[in-house]
Protein backbone atom coordinates (compact mmCIF):
# COMPACT_ATOMS: atom_id res chain seq x y z
CA UNK A 1 0.00 0.00 0.00
CA UNK A 2 1.64 3.49 -1.15
CA UNK A 3 0.47 6.82 0.52
CA UNK A 4 -2.30 7.32 -2.31
CA UNK A 5 -4.05 4.16 -1.19
CA UNK A 6 -4.16 4.96 2.25
CA UNK A 7 -6.01 8.51 1.11
CA UNK A 8 -8.21 6.32 -0.69
CA UNK A 9 -9.12 4.47 1.80
CA UNK A 10 -9.37 6.48 4.28
CA UNK A 11 -11.93 8.45 2.08
CA UNK A 12 -14.07 5.46 1.05
CA UNK A 13 -14.17 4.51 5.06
CA UNK A 14 -14.66 8.11 6.06
CA UNK A 15 -17.14 10.01 3.41
CA UNK A 16 -17.65 12.80 6.10
CA UNK A 17 -14.46 13.64 5.96
CA UNK A 18 -13.12 15.97 2.67
CA UNK A 19 -10.01 14.66 0.61
CA UNK A 20 -8.30 17.29 1.51
CA UNK A 21 -8.22 17.21 5.42
CA UNK A 22 -7.97 13.00 4.65
CA UNK A 23 -4.62 14.63 3.17
CA UNK A 24 -3.51 16.62 5.74
CA UNK A 25 -4.00 14.02 8.57
CA UNK A 26 -2.26 11.68 6.76
CA UNK A 27 0.53 13.88 5.77
CA UNK A 28 0.82 15.62 8.98
CA UNK A 29 1.25 11.30 10.91
CA UNK A 30 4.06 10.84 8.47
CA UNK A 31 5.90 14.41 9.08
CA UNK A 32 5.30 13.90 12.69
CA UNK A 33 7.33 10.26 12.76
CA UNK A 34 10.11 11.76 10.33
CA UNK A 35 10.68 14.63 12.63
CA UNK A 36 11.00 12.82 15.42
CA UNK A 37 13.27 10.47 14.17
CA UNK A 38 15.38 12.30 12.65
CA UNK A 39 15.60 13.96 16.17
CA UNK A 40 16.86 10.65 17.62
CA UNK A 41 13.97 9.66 18.94
CA UNK A 42 11.95 6.34 19.08
CA UNK A 43 8.49 6.15 17.58
CA UNK A 44 5.81 3.61 19.70
CA UNK A 45 2.93 2.29 17.76
CA UNK A 46 1.58 -0.58 20.46
CA UNK A 47 0.43 -3.23 18.28
CA UNK A 48 2.07 -2.25 15.22
CA UNK A 49 6.03 -1.73 15.80
CA UNK A 50 8.21 0.89 16.75
CA UNK A 51 10.31 2.75 14.59
CA UNK A 52 14.11 3.73 15.49
CA UNK A 53 17.45 4.70 14.02
CA UNK A 54 20.50 2.65 14.11
CA UNK A 55 24.07 4.08 13.75
CA UNK A 56 26.36 2.71 11.15
CA UNK A 57 30.07 3.33 11.58
CA UNK A 58 31.95 4.82 8.68
CA UNK A 59 33.20 2.06 6.73
CA UNK A 60 35.24 1.39 2.69
CA UNK A 61 32.72 -0.58 0.58
CA UNK A 62 33.83 -0.90 -2.69
CA UNK A 63 32.15 0.61 -5.96
CA UNK A 64 30.53 -2.24 -8.19
CA UNK A 65 30.69 -1.11 -10.85
CA UNK A 66 34.52 -0.71 -11.38
CA UNK A 67 35.37 -2.63 -7.73
CA UNK A 68 37.28 0.87 -6.34
CA UNK A 69 37.02 1.74 -2.76
CA UNK A 70 34.74 4.23 -2.12
CA UNK A 71 34.79 6.19 1.65
CA UNK A 72 31.17 5.60 3.08
CA UNK A 73 31.04 7.89 6.00
CA UNK A 74 29.17 7.05 9.20
CA UNK A 75 25.51 7.51 9.45
CA UNK A 76 22.19 6.75 10.55
CA UNK A 77 19.64 4.67 9.15
CA UNK A 78 15.88 3.61 10.12
CA UNK A 79 14.58 0.59 11.82
CA UNK A 80 10.88 -1.13 12.16
CA UNK A 81 10.71 -3.77 14.86
CA UNK A 82 7.07 -4.97 14.13
CA UNK A 83 4.91 -5.64 17.26
CA UNK A 84 3.78 -8.66 18.59
CA UNK A 85 -0.30 -8.26 17.39
CA UNK A 86 1.19 -7.48 13.74
CA UNK A 87 3.29 -10.83 13.37
CA UNK A 88 0.68 -12.85 14.48
CA UNK A 89 -1.76 -11.13 12.19
CA UNK A 90 0.40 -11.90 9.47
CA UNK A 91 0.88 -15.29 10.25
CA UNK A 92 -3.05 -15.86 10.91
CA UNK A 93 -3.01 -14.60 7.12
CA UNK A 94 -6.18 -12.30 5.62
CA UNK A 95 -9.69 -12.59 7.46
CA UNK A 96 -12.33 -13.05 4.55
Amino acid sequence: MVRAELKQLLATEHPEISAREIERIVNSFFDVITAHLARGGRVEIRGFGSFTTRCLEACISRDPRNGEPVDVGARRVPRFKSGKYLQEMINIGPTE
